[in-house]
């Protein structure tokens, strides 16, 4: 791996690796750098024997904001860049499904699209209990591609996940903590680190054979549900993101006005 990054920070003491979302500014959104500088870093990890464990974290009020609108208006009218968002999707996925070791994800604030697919991929998630989890693809007039038709229905139950998947309506950490999307909840934004770290760092101490051996039973498990459902719902996404609807719902978002939708 580089040594330096332009979206993230990576360090490493005692067996845990430190993820860190670095771009408050910018909210940690998704952009094609955000998306390939994750995916290798998780790629580097899973290949190091010296790391029992990983944490993700964010900088600033934000976990993550999710995607870019103007790289989503960019792919909209250029076949090419929309193929490579796709495989960089892909990527990420994959890297999510394939890491060897246990992942905690920890959520001091907004959790959004992709930014809410990151967090539930993880092991654990731990919340600040004000932070909103929400997969808000279907509110931008895209279909929840990236992951959430995957990481939703495992955690919170198929039920559930269709209610808001199809309308992409937010979660505060309180009620994703009793729907089973945050496994530990927090009172302050500032308690999320130190608690996923303690998380990790549990997992680090316990016999590395017994612990990537238990990861790689429910990675199986979690990738063989993503043959079922991933292709499929990028490839609704591809289709959604060459749409004109999707146009109309980022031009809706940035008037503050209900979007007027043709279905094309």
């Amino acid at each position: 791996m580089p040594d330096t990054f332009a979206s993230l920070t990576v360090s490493e003491k005692d067996g845990v690796a430190e993820i860190t979302l670095s771009r408050p500014d910018l909210l940690n959104r998704f952009d094609a750098v955000g998306e390939s500088e994750l995916a290798a870093v998780l790629r580097g990890l899973s290949s190091d024997h010296d790391v029992r464990a990983v944490v993700l974290l964010a900088e600033g009020r934000a976990f993550s904001a999710g995607g870019d609108f103007d790289l989503m208006l960019e792919v909209n009218v250029n076949p090419v860049e929309r193929q490579a968002a796709l495989r960089r999707a892909r990527g990420l996925l994959n890297a999510i499904l394939h890491l060897p070791q246990p992942l905690v994800a920890g959520v001091q604030g907004a959790a959004i699209g992709l930014g809410a697919t990151v967090a539930l991929g993880s092991d654990a998630v731990v919340a600040s209990r004000n932070a909103i989890i929400a997969d808000t693809h279907v509110g931008v007039a895209l279909a929840a591609g990236d992951g959430g038709a995957l990481f939703w229905p495992q955690s919170a139950g198929m039920l559930r996940a269709r209610r808001h998947l199809l309308t992409g309506d937010p979660l505060k950490a309180t009620r994703a903590y009793e729907f089973g999307l945050v496994t530990d909840l927090v009172d302050e934004p500032a308690d999320v680190a130190p608690e996923a770290r303690e998380i990790a760092t549990k997992i680090a101490g316990l016999a590395p054979l017994a612990v990537q051996g238990t990861k790689a039973a429910l990675n199986q498990l979690t990738r063989q549900r993503a043959g079922e459902v991933v292709e499929a719902a990028l490839l609704a996404e591809g289709a959604t993101l060459a749409s004109a609807d999707l146009v109309e719902a980022i031009s809706a978002f940035k008037e503050k006005r209900p979007g007027s939708y043709a279905g094309r």
